[in-house]
């Protein structure tokens, strides 16, 4: 039982629809947190809209309540569940934060008689008013940059003539640093204090002096009843001050760092915690470190609550902060909790790390037009990658193989910019590839004390880049036969992937790989143990590394690798990679299924992934983890060391579709739909042949290579015309043109993004009505639709940024026919086995086909919380070939219509074009229940359906 035995139930807060700033770290937190408060026998109440997440999952909680995150929704489940003790409001973020404020304004917390733990109330404001917390902070001797709180234009006006440029503007109550800027120039400062003031919801914000250049870090704490207080991590911001934390490179543990600074920081940190307030739970501090010899510290802001680098300290040192701070929460103290690494000492104490762990943001700015791609103090990035390595040049390299940029790593790919200007310029402007373009820098031969006076990058990391480039230097002088093993291990000790050092060589990648086999350089794993192997780690969580051979005294020569393959079958599950528009946080979900699914089936489970905000990267869902990048040579050697059944393709999205061909080429089965199906469709000549053969409709297309192609291709088409690249996700460059100009410049721009690659041009359906169906169908051909969606935009909308509804809610029998017939015939002739989604247009009583991914969907999680069904667990099983789709008991339960709404991100991009078309442009989606179409804001819907469809 809990410490406090009168804690029966409690009310989590989830942190909503996936924005900017706000990602699913939080689902991951939440997710960890109910299952904490579950093994303690609480009964436990979520509210969260979110449909997409692990965290929203009927098995997740007792109660899961999809309902809009408002004061009204929260009444209605007091109301419901009269038992509810207290709410726990640090596990969903600003959202969760901002909500259990405005219900304790309201007085409903009080109503109710429910308590509120892992925070108090004075601790919230005290932190979100700058005000206050500037004045706590003078109380207890805590440094601070000068600064002054405005609640007015002519207040703001008064303090930036006081203060002087630059100045940093800071919203109160804000989420990702919404409303933040530096102002450099006195004109541009009227335009951002006015932004700040309207973003804030008190309408408040905090002007300061800006400490431009300064180093950043953060620390991640946690305290329980007995004012036991740790330090999880350290966490250093490659860039400088300027640079809002989710934007940053980041480092942990710190690297820069004197041990006496550290000291002074770290005690600064508990004093912090200690002074905001009485509480038991998670809070993450963020200090400024001046970068001279004198290191003197200013403290930024403190969170009380789990943030976004908590779910990445958590996967940084393997200690999972949101299960403990949730056993704190209900009264829990530090010693009495297992250490979950070594499950034999206990929670109170601090990891040591004998690696290091280099996260880099994933940013989006290809779907907004016309933004604002420099980096500052409001976070524009959607996603992030974490890489681990035994030094900070391997964990750099195996981060930036994370991405999925068509990057191989830092520089040895023939991508690095050649322009001495336009890298001059994106050093200066920090830009979203300015991890990249040091190295170009370095390689152009700008010395580095120019590049640390532009970037004011510590040189330390400097100095490791040129370590870096030094030794591709080395290395391109020789050719692969004359290459010692020396060169070879220590280029792959720092993280150079096996196509950098082909590149160096001017060979194939494979030349490379059977030179590693012939001089024994094999990547070993190790444990992520926290304990820096002071005690003995438990937990199945590895990264690799290179090592060099051993030889004992008897002459034995080895490796030292951790991993130790056991005899069971085992299923590799790849992972999506980092959340981006098109591919976030739903293939989370139905990979975590998925692994769970082939548990019960009697397999071992292996999840590979690089991502450090999600469910399917904690250590204990999978038997195993490999905390890798999903990039071909990683996998491959995994593959080699596990020696699994198969590998499961179809749940990652599109970062693991892509590796199916190198999969099938090196004889490693894929379970599910094979390779060749799912390139079939992929291949839009292909599929337009399995099309024509079944008599299934669909829109006149051509494929065209270059602009001549294209406009020969627009005769016979007519206008308007949907121009796309092959191969893409989220709709990635989709246009739909209206004349021969739009066109010409449309495909020219693709194919100088995107050269060789085969452009589609369909005749688009103007007016047409989308709709799109989810369906499992297994070896023997039996197919069973999970759900037909209806769109409420129309035809011309990406399906991700459209409000859909579940049932359809206004297509006829003979449309609902053809669509039933037409996924049948489908999925047949694909021999799909597992997840297909199927999109439909309608135009005059016609159903036309659009495309078919035999993969699962973004839809997949909305239709199974919908429905109440568990349909990636039955589809793995299917896959599996466990189950055949007759062996399961469908009984979908859904009353009236479930909406999925899209959420989009556009303050962060305030002069983008924010007109919808055929490219994907929403970062999350909420779902909304209504009982009937007479229901207010299904009408509102769709009264605005056609605003904002964009060409």
């Amino acid at each position: 039982m809990p410490k406090n035995s009168n804690l029966k139930s409690i009310l989590i807060i989830g942190s909503g629809p996936i924005v900017i700033g706000q990602a699913c770290e939080f689902d991951y937190s939440g997710s960890q947190s109910l299952r904490s408060l579950r093994e303690d026998g609480i009964e436990t109440i979520l509210i969260n809209s979110n449909p997409a997440t692990i965290m929203t999952d009927p098995s997740m909680a007792d109660h899961v309540y999809l309902l809009p995150l408002n004061t009204k929704s929260i009444i209605k489940i007091l109301k419901e569940h009269p038992q509810i003790d207290a709410v726990l409001p640090t596990m969903g973020g600003q959202t969760a934060l901002n909500l259990c404020i405005e219900a304790d304004e309201k007085g409903i917390w009080k109503d109710f008689g429910v308590e509120l733990i892992g925070v108090d109330i004075n601790a919230i404001n005290i932190t979100e008013d700058r005000e206050q917390f500037r004045e706590l902070m003078g109380k207890i001797g805590v440094g601070m940059a000068p600064q002054a709180t405005a609640t007015s234009f002519l207040k703001g006006k008064e303090i930036a003539q006081e203060f002087g440029f630059p100045l940093c503007i800071r919203a109160s109550y804000t989420l990702g640093g919404a409303g933040a800027a530096i102002v450099h120039e006195e004109e541009d400062f009227d335009k951002l204090l006015r932004r700040g003031l309207e973003i804030s919801p008190i309408h408040e914000v905090m002007i300061d002096k800006a400490m431009m250049g300064w180093k950043e870090y953060e620390l991640e704490l946690l305290r329980d009843k007995n004012d036991n207080v740790v330090i999880i991590c350290s966490i250093e911001n490659m860039d400088p001050m300027g640079i809002h934390t989710g934007d940053s490179i980041t480092v942990a543990p710190a690297m820069t760092l004197s041990d006496r600074t550290y000291q002074k920081m770290r005690d600064m940190a508990i004093k912090m915690m200690r002074s905001i307030g009485d509480f038991e739970g998670g809070c993450n501090v963020q200090f400024a470190v001046s970068p001279d010899e004198k290191e003197e510290i200013i403290a930024i802001e403190i969170n009380p609550r789990v943030s976004r680098s908590s779910a990445l300290a958590s996967k940084a040192t393997g200690y999972p902060i949101a299960k403990i701070a949730t056993k704190l929460a209900i009264g829990y103290t530090l010693d009495e909790l297992d250490n979950q690494i070594t499950k034999s000492t206990s929670a109170l104490f601090e990891p040591t790390l004998d690696y290091v762990i280099v996260k880099i943001p994933r940013w989006n700015f290809d779907k907004f037009e016309g933004s604002d791609r420099t980096l500052g103090l409001q976070m524009k990035a959607v996603g992030e990658v974490m890489g681990i390595g035994r030094s900070f040049q391997e964990a750099l390299h195996k981060a930036t193989q994370s991405l999925e940029i068509k990057r191989n790593g830092l520089g040895a790919d023939g991508k690095g910019y050649k322009d001495y200007n336009q890298i001059i310029d994106k050093l200066t402007n920090a830009s979203w590839d300015r991890v990249f373009v040091i190295y170009d820098a370095i390689a152009m031969g700008i010395p580095l004390s120019q590049i640390y006076d532009i970037t004011k990058i510590d040189m330390w990391y400097l100095k490791q880049y040129e370590e870096l480039f030094q030794l591709e230097k080395e290395i391109s002088t020789y050719t692969i036969d004359a290459l010692d093993r020396d060169l070879l291990l220590e280029a792959k000790q720092k993280g150079y992937g096996d196509r950098q050092i082909a590149h160096m060589l001017g060979c194939l990648e494979s030349q490379v790989y059977n030179k590693r086999d012939e001089f024994n350089i094999q990547r070993v794993f190790k444990l992520v143990d926290t304990c820096a192997a002071e005690f003995t780690a438990k937990t199945p969580y590895y990264y690799s590394t290179f090592e060099n051979v051993v030889e004992t005294a008897s002459g034995e020569i080895y490796t030292h690798n951790e991993s130790i393959v056991s005899d069971k079958k085992k299923i590799v599950v790849l992972g999506s990679g980092p959340n981006r528009i098109g591919q976030g946080i739903e293939f989370d979900y139905c990979c975590v299924h998925g692994v769970l699914a082939a548990a019960e089936c009697g397999y071992e489970t292996i999840m590979i992934n690089c991502n450090p905000e999600t469910v399917s990267t904690d250590f204990d869902t999978a038997d195993k983890l490999y905390f890798e990048p999903v990039f071909w040579e990683h996998i491959y050697d995994i593959i080699r060391h596990e020696k699994p059944e198969g590998v499961i393709v179809q749940l990652g999205g599109q970062t693991a579709l892509k590796l199916a061909e190198k999969l099938t080429k090196y004889g490693i089965k894929i379970i599910g739909t094979s390779f060749e199906s799912l390139d079939l469709a992929e291949d839009r000549g292909s599929f337009s042949s399995l099309l024509k053969e079944n008599n299934i409709p669909y829109p006149e297309f051509g494929i065209a290579e270059n602009a001549d192609e294209a406009l020969e291709l627009a005769d016979k088409l007519d206008f308007p015309i949907l121009v796309r690249p092959s191969y893409v996700l989220g709709g990635q460059g989709m246009k739909i043109v209206i004349n021969k100009e739009d066109l010409i410049e449309h495909v020219v721009d693709l194919l100088r993004r995107m050269p060789n690659n085969k452009l589609l041009l369909d005749h688009y359906l103007d007016g047409a009505i989308e709709a799109e169906a989810d369906a499992i169908c297994d070896a023997d051909g039996n197919v069973y639709i999970i759900g037909i969606m209806e769109h409420i935009e129309p035809c011309g909308v990406h399906s991700g940024d459209s409000n859909a509804t579940l049932p359809a809610f206004n297509l006829g029998d003979l449309v609902m026919q053809q669509i039933i017939d037409h996924t049948h015939t489908i999925a047949r002739a694909l021999n799909t086995v597992g997840l297909i989604n199927i999109q439909f247009a309608i135009k005059h009583d016609i159903v036309y086909i659009i495309e078919a991914n035999p993969r699962a969907s973004r839809t997949v999680p909305f239709i199974a919380k919908a429905y109440k069904e568990p349909y990636v667990n039955y589809a793995t099983k299917v896959m599996l070939g466990a189950k055949k789709v007759t062996d399961f008991d469908f009984k979908p339960q859904l009353d009236g219509y479930a909406i999925k709404q899209p959420v989009f991100s556009f303050n962060k991009f305030p002069n983008v074009d924010k007109r919808l078309g055929p490219e994907m442009k929403s970062t999350g989606e909420s779902i909304l229940f209504i009982d009937s179409l007479k229901d207010d804001e299904f009408y509102d819907l769709y009264s605005r359906r056609k605003m904002y469809l964009s060409k």
